[in-house]
């Protein structure tokens, strides 16, 4: 049952890029048979005497539509976002919409931190070289400004902020502002999160990120929910999806994903990275009172499950405060990794990606489970047609959102 206050919203379109697969199609193949890409990373800028790990993209393959003038001068995070978007106007088949009742929101900021810092690096003894291109290009709205002369569109576009939370937020807002008539279409992205060896570095100091545990088995490291687990694992990732009103995608014949029933967030009312049990529960109580949705209706929960040995437990707590225990369980990260900016996104396409295929993804490397009577899909995939789903998300400064997603068929 979905809330009758608004008009029903539907997902209609989905786009990823990421380590394990570029493409819905390699991405979910990905996920299914747990083939996870964590190594060493590589990428330059990343690295001083250090061996931090993570997933990377092999390869990032441009569509054939991109501009190759703008190619030139986007930054590797801008390319990514370029690709996720351009394959979910095309799953939504955008064409036939009015370019100016098209929106974009980007979910994500100071997300191109790599690229910045090997600027500095490369001109610091000669500023007078710097590309005057940077003048745009370290802003993040730049990526608004390529989307928009690239796929024309002529709605509103801004950046949004909120930590690791971000790509779910981005959607999030991207449904109200449908809702409440902004835009006829909204498409909302994850940005890829572009890190350098700086901000790494801080995050492991700050003990976020793993793993000295399994410095020599990187294929080992990232195990949300696992009682070995030491901190997240990155994994570079962009992913975008396409919201509407159910009745716009009937009339334009546009096939729907889910339908988008509810959501919210909620503030912890902190500055700090640590979990609030509070927190976590009122954000998925009241997502669920917004879906009309009861515990039981729900049977499938994708969660944060970053790997933190604190936010794991709270978060586990949370599920089971609020009754949730009985679903079933996977985390999407222990084969992407991490992606921050990207991965409240990112795990919304995983999640539409698992409805339409009738199947859920395992949880590597969960062996010894936090919570040991939760109904967690281990090792193997597991064959499940999910009706109601809920997706976590939680980032730094005490933002915690989530979002509920209901079979449309």
């Amino acid at each position: 049952m979905t809330n009758c206050s608004l008009p029903e919203l539907v997902i209609t379109g989905v786009g990823v890029v990421s380590a394990i697969g570029q493409g819905k199609v390699a991405f979910l193949d990905s996920l299914l048979n747990g083939r996870a890409a964590f190594g060493v990373m590589n990428r330059p800028g990343r690295q001083n005497k250090s061996l931090f790990l993570g997933a990377e993209i092999e390869n990032l393959e441009m569509p054939s539509e991109i501009s190759p003038r703008l190619q030139r001068t986007a930054s590797y995070a801008a390319k990514a976002i370029l690709s996720a978007v351009s394959e979910a106007r095309q799953d939504a088949n955008l064409d036939q919409v009015d370019p100016s009742r098209v929106g974009l929101i980007v979910g994500g900021s100071n997300f191109q931190q790599r690229e910045i810092a090997i600027a500095h690096e490369q001109y610091g003894s000669h500023p007078e070289f710097l590309r005057p291109s940077y003048a745009l290009s370290f802003l993040d709205s730049d990526v608004c400004g390529m989307c928009t002369e690239q796929f024309g569109i002529r709605g509103f576009a801004y950046t949004l902020g909120g930590a690791s939370a971000s790509g779910q937020l981005a959607v999030i807002a991207a449904a109200q502002a449908v809702a409440a008539g902004q835009a006829d279409v909204c498409i909302a992205v994850g940005a890829l999160m572009d890190l350098s060896f700086w901000e790494f570095q801080a995050l492991r100091s700050l003990g976020a990120m793993g793993s000295d545990r399994f410095a020599n088995v990187p294929g080992h490291a990232c195990r949300p929910f696992d009682r070995r687990r030491d901190g997240f694992i990155y994994g570079e990732s962009s992913s975008a999806v396409v919201v509407e009103r159910r009745l716009t995608a009937e009339q334009r014949k546009v096939r729907s994903y889910a339908v988008l029933s509810g959501w919210a967030t909620v503030m912890d009312c902190q500055r700090n990275p640590h979990s609030c049990r509070e927190g976590e529960v009122s954000v998925i109580r009241q997502a669920l009172g917004h879906a009309h949705l009861a515990p039981e209706d729900v049977d499938y929960v994708n969660p944060h499950g970053s790997g933190s040995p604190l936010g794991d437990d709270v978060e586990a707590e949370a599920l089971k405060d609020c009754k949730l225990g009985h679903t079933f369980i996977n985390a999407t990260k222990s084969i992407a990794g991490h992606g921050l900016s990207a991965a409240g996104a990112t795990e919304i396409v995983a999640t539409l990606l698992q409805m339409e295929a009738g199947c859920l993804h395992p949880t590597l490397n969960l062996e010894d489970p936090i919570e040991p009577a939760f109904n967690w899909v281990r090792q193997e995939r597991v064959s499940h047609t999910i009706r109601n789903a809920v997706s976590l998300s939680l980032g730094f400064g005490g933002i915690n959102s989530a979002v509920c997603l209901s079979n449309p068929y």
